[in-house]
């Protein structure tokens, strides 16, 4: 492909490829030197006849190497990307917010499944196309060349409906930034990443990338009416012209009026575009009931069928790892694990599994190593207050000493269990079940590896507790 069908300037140069790595650049590439310039000799040594750099950018290439200076690398790269690839599926939808990201594109893939639609779900389980296995991937929102080679694949494979994970990452590093979206939306915020983002100003600036460039200026935002950054959210969207449905006990759209726990889930009560509608659904928590509302405020506006789309909605299974109930023992206790590794998170699926719990609620979890300390003795604190039993243990502790992460979370939660190795933690606690009890696994969800320091050692909550039923 010629260079002036990837990015405005006046150059007829062959590309014969496109990455922002440099370790996999071949001669003829098109170079995005969009984490630093330190790569740029590298891709240049490897034959890289094109680089997109910073227009800041000061250093020497060779006479035959063509230089783009733009204001934002990574955007123009990415826009370069999406031309390179050219063919998606024709509607797409995002979603982005601290928690939920991951059950909200499952349960969208599940209902455009069931009304017969070919639909896939890109995020945090991988690539999963209708009802197939996932296909894992390394990121939440995968790079801008993964993307769109998964998403050229199945608009080849026929595939008309995607919905994706934006990522906080994702849309700072511009891994969408080639893409155009139907339908966004916003879940909530709650503290995470701010070793990343610094402040959460500028974790909520990178949220609203998505409504503010990505987002058609003819596109739905369905909106968390609940959040109390709604108000701020709404306007970027106004000023953009774009449609907004909002969502949850202050919705105006779609409201919840009350809400039932059933022995497997619970019953919703809601107003739905001015209509009132029952709706049972195998999924427990206040959470996930805003979880199926924005669902079903996106599926509206995708499809332009609201009334077709909520028949579907009692059908919806939770997401691989999200409050997943696994096993029962023989005492009868219940034993279920999440992927929940926020205060918030760690709080909305205590509170889910409370009205569920007969007996003692138990909580196993940890936090990740090199990234955000702060939370750690908040989540301890929500663990202690929340829960009956309380085990701290590992979960990914990276390059920190696993030992020093679960220190920095006790002084939250006196008298819980400290233990060292999650494998025996799990084995502990589910010894120490009694009838009526309730115990969930939580932090790691579908995850299969436990990552200590460069290494990935296979370890899943899943089949630590079929070996101790």
């Amino acid at each position: 492909m010629k260079l002036n069908k990837l990015i405005n300037i006046d150059c007829e140069l062959d590309i014969k490829g496109i990455t922002a790595d440099s370790r996999e650049v071949k001669a003829g590439y098109l170079f995005g030197a969009i984490f630093s310039d330190e790569y740029i000799k590298d891709a240049v040594s490897k034959g890289a006849s094109a680089i997109i750099v910073s227009e800041n950018y000061k250093g020497r290439l060779p006479k035959e190497v063509v230089v783009i200076k733009t204001p934002n690398p990574a955007y123009s790269y990415a826009q370069a990307v999406a031309k390179f690839f050219g063919k998606v599926p024709s509607h797409i939808a995002a979603i982005t917010g601290t928690n939920g990201k991951t059950s909200i594109v499952d349960f969208i893939r599940q209902v455009l499944t069931k009304m017969g639609y070919k639909a896939a779900s890109i995020g945090t389980l991988g690539l999963i196309k209708g009802e197939d296995a996932p296909i894992p991937s390394p990121n939440t929102t995968p790079s801008n060349v993964s993307m769109h080679r998964q998403l050229k694949a199945l608009a080849e494979e026929d595939f008309s409906y995607v919905a994706l994970e934006a990522s906080s990452h994702g849309l700072h590093q511009y891994r969408l930034g080639g893409l155009s979206f139907d339908v966004a939306g916003f879940t909530n915020l709650t503290r995470d990443h701010l070793d990343y983002h610094k402040t959460f100003e500028e974790y909520l600036d990178a949220k609203l990338i998505l409504f503010k460039q990505l987002l058609s200026p003819d596109g739905t935002a369905v909106l968390n009416a609940d959040i109390d950054v709604f108000g701020k959210i709404a306007d970027v969207c106004r000023q953009r012209g774009q449609r907004i449905i909002s969502y949850g006990i202050r919705g105006e759209d779609i409201k919840l009026i009350s809400r039932e726990p059933l022995a497997h889930g619970q019953r919703l009560e809601i107003e739905y575009f001015g209509q009132p509608q029952t709706l049972d659904i195998a999924l427990a928590g206040e959470f996930q009931a805003m979880n199926i509302l924005c669902a079903l405020g996106m599926l509206a506006a995708i499809t332009g069928l609201p009334d077709d789309v909520i028949r579907y909605c009692s059908d919806i299974k939770g997401a691989k790892g999200r409050l997943e109930f696994v096993a029962n023992t023989a005492t009868g206790a219940a034993i279920y694990i999440d992927y929940a590794h926020t205060p918030d998170a760690l709080e909305n699926l205590l509170k889910a599994l409370r009205p569920h719990t007969t007996g003692r609620l138990h909580v196993l979890f940890g936090c990740g190593g090199n990234r955000d300390a702060g939370k750690r003795p908040i989540m301890g604190k929500i663990a202690h207050e929340l829960a009956d039993v309380v085990y701290v243990t590992d979960d990914n502790p990276r390059y920190e000493e696993a030992e020093d992460i679960r220190n920095d979370i006790i002084p939250g939660c006196p008298g819980a269990y400290n233990v060292a190795d999650r494998a025996k933690a799990v084995k502990m606690a589910i010894a120490g079940l009694m009838p009526g009890d309730v115990l969930v696994l939580a932090g790691k969800g579908h995850e299969v590896g436990q990552y200590v320091k460069d290494k990935v050692i296979p370890y899943s909550d899943h089949e630590e507790i079929l070996k101790n039923i």
